[in-house]
């Protein structure tokens, strides 16, 4: 089902009400702004399109720029149009596939205020492909981590950080950390089992961040071999590590705790 309409009972009906930004851009360099979206609203039957169109311009921050070849727009400009384009038909879903990627840090920042605003707007579901896991910590009200083709979690957030500890261990060591994992092991099980990522050792913890500097000083970690420790918030990040890292106990005990 998209929205109140069957895939396989009423394809076309489903297809109307859906939105999508590609990864790869499917703008015409050669057309303007204003008539690649004429372009694609006549080919959509989009009514009143000229008002829809200059609402969406407006809307994405380029009416001052319709007129102007695409192929002067940058990477930011280009994805905005995107959008609106994908909005032209009214859709109640929008996919956005990738659509930060190759931007610089301004442009991403003003195409996830453009996104929020047209949420609003437009009352659209927003449906966010992404390998940036700090944006979907911040822009996503759910997220869903996807590991082999299947959902092996969904929540918000805070919640998918709640269920693996709020606060995240770093240790960097010297050498081989095999003794030092050996002492870990016995701080379970509020301290999760190691990620080992060549000289750093991270766990998460349900500790506070004094409970577990004091726990993990009473093991003399100089003696193990560590160089330095730090103790951060969790990230969604770390999350995603830790649920799509293989073969270790720390991916079980959290894949049963989420199911």
């Amino acid at each position: 089902m998209v929205g109140s309409r069957d895939v396989v009972a009423d394809p076309l009906a489903a297809r109307g009400s859906i939105g999508v930004v590609f990864q790869d851009s499917v703008l015409d360099n050669d057309f303007s702004g204003k008539a690649n979206l004429r372009l694609h609203a006549r080919l959509w039957r989009v009514p009143d399109a000229d008002s829809r169109i200059a609402a969406l311009l407006d809307a994405v921050g380029l009416a001052e720029r319709a007129s102007d070849s695409v192929r002067t727009y940058s990477g930011g400009m280009r994805r905005r149009l995107e959008i609106a384009r994908a909005l032209l038909g009214r859709p109640s879903v929008l996919f956005l596939d990738e659509p930060a990627l190759g931007l610089d840090p301004i442009a991403r920042q003003d195409l996830w205020h453009t996104v929020s605003v047209l949420r609003e707007r437009e009352q659209v579901t927003v449906l966010l492909s992404t390998h940036y896991l700090e944006e979907a910590e911040t822009v996503c009200d759910r997220v869903a981590i996807i590991d082999r083709g299947k959902i092996i979690a969904l929540g918000t957030p805070a919640q998918l950080i709640d269920r693996v500890g709020r606060e995240m261990l770093e240790l960097r060591v010297d050498g081989d950390p095999t003794e030092l994992l050996d002492a870990l092991d016995g701080l379970l099980p509020t301290l999760g089992e190691p990620l080992v990522a060549g000289a750093t050792v991270s766990l998460a913890s349900t500790d506070s961040p004094e409970e577990l500097s004091t726990r993990v000083a009473s093991l003399e970690p100089s003696r193990l071999g560590v160089r330095t420790m730090t103790v951060r918030p969790t990230t969604l990040n770390d999350v995603f590590l830790l649920l799509t890292s293989h073969g270790t106990r720390r991916e079980v005990a959290i894949a049963e705790a989420l199911s």
